[in-house]
């Protein structure tokens, strides 16, 4: 038992240190939709991808010290952080301390990427009318202004532009 409080300690340390990478990539990422340079996203959007699965690792292996904390001290069911730091006050403020900055790193990460997803969201959006436009004045060849400009309806119906 007392090799594995210090081993959950950290893992939850590494996990901290690979959340503040993950909202460093999302922070460059977003930064680089601002400059809409296409290399920078796709390059904070592969460190993404490896920041995640790096923390999912660590998650998966959280969970397994905790488990074995778990038996060991004959428990049944999830046991929690808060459980676990009541049972072993020396460790207390420590796993308390690193719980909380993981909660709020993540709560930044959340809130950031939701940010992006609007914005890719909408910028989509307006991507699909640009292309149903251009699709439609492609189709009907001949339906051209005296100027060269294809001839268009003035408005697009929400099944049009979602079909």
């Amino acid at each position: 038992m007392s090799r594995l409080l210090p081993e959950l300690e950290n893992v939850l340390r590494a996990l901290a240190d690979e959340h503040r990478r993950l909202l460093a990539c999302v922070e460059a990422q977003q930064a680089a939709m601002q400059k809409f340079d296409l290399r920078a996203m796709d390059e904070a959007r592969n460190q993404q991808e490896a920041s995640r699965l790096r923390v999912a690792a660590l998650e998966t292996k959280r969970r397994t010290v905790v488990l074995h904390i778990a038996r060991g001290l004959k428990r049944e069911g999830k046991m929690t952080l808060t459980e676990l730091a009541d049972l072993h006050p020396p460790h207390r403020a420590t796993l308390l301390a690193l719980r909380d900055e993981i909660k709020s790193i993540a709560g930044q990460i959340t809130s950031r990427t939701h940010v992006a997803a609007r914005l890719s969201s909408a910028v989509l959006g307006h991507l699909n009318t640009v292309v149903r436009l251009l699709a439609g004045a492609v189709e009907k060849a001949g339906l051209y202004t005296k100027h060269g400009v294809p001839s268009v309806s003035s408005r697009i119906g929400v099944m049009e532009a979602v079909g």
